[in-house]
Parts: C-alpha cells; sequence; structure tokens
C-alpha cells in the first residue's frame, strides 16, 4: 500500500528544535515532489514548505523562512523538515504530501497524489 508517513513531531520548548521526517512506502519518492503543511485548531491548514523533485527548488512560508529547512534523501526514500527557533505559533499537525511539482498554494488537497496522517508539534514552556 503506498503510503506517506510522518514522524518526529512532540512537546518542545520555544527556541528549541525538531526534526520532521516525511516517509514513502510502496512507490519511489523519487519521482514526486514534497510539500509540508500544517494546521492549527480552529484555523485553516497553512504551506509551510515544499522542495523540487531535482532538489533544486525550495519554497519556504514568510512565517517559517530562515527558520525551518526541508531538504530530501532519495535513497532513504525520505524528505525532512528541520525547524529551528520555534514558537508557541508553529504549534499545529504537521503533514506532509506528495505531487508532481514544489507547490503549496493554489491546490486542492484531492489533487495532491498522496498525504501522511500527520504529526503533532507542540511549542510551549
Amino acid at each position: 500500500q503506498a503510503q506517506l508517513v510522518e514522524s518526529g513531531g512532540g512537546l518542545v520548548q520555544p527556541g528549541g528544535s525538531l526534526r520532521l521526517s516525511c516517509a514513502a512506502s510502496g512507490f519511489t519518492l523519487d519521482y514526486y515532489a514534497i510539500g509540508w503543511f500544517r494546521q492549527a485548531p480552529g484555523k485553516e491548514r497553512e504551506g509551510v514548505s515544499c522542495i523540487s523533485r531535482s532538489d533544486d527548488t525550495t519554497y519556504y512560508s514568510d512565517s517559517v523562512k530562515g527558520r525551518f529547512t526541508i531538504s530530501r534523501d532519495n535513497a532513504k526514500n525520505t524528505v525532512y523538515l528541520r525547524m529551528n527557533s520555534l514558537k508557541p505559533e508553529d504549534t499545529a499537525v504537521y503533514y506532509c504530501a506528495a505531487y508532481s511539482i514544489c507547490v503549496v498554494h493554489g491546490i486542492q488537497p484531492d489533487e495532491y497524489d498522496y498525504w501522511g496522517q500527520g504529526t503533532q508539534v507542540t511549542v510551549s514552556s
């Protein structure tokens, strides 16, 4: 069964760091760009970052630029989101999704080929 599985979430203090992983199983991640999204309670889903298939294009939303870094290891069939200098407003469920190009805006959720189940990130003292 083809799927994406996120991991690495948890509880961290403000200013701390986490690294999220998005692992693909049942298909090869090489052929897909991967986007990271987040959704906080009562808020709309927000596109945070994405990386192209060839790793030569990345995107970051203004809210995370300079703090988050996206990367991929195709040999491990995994994409990572390194999150530094975390703030309480980063608290959300984080999801990864696979698509043909690096894009996190203007695409309906059901147009993405695969979605993960999400991992909770809580930033609190």
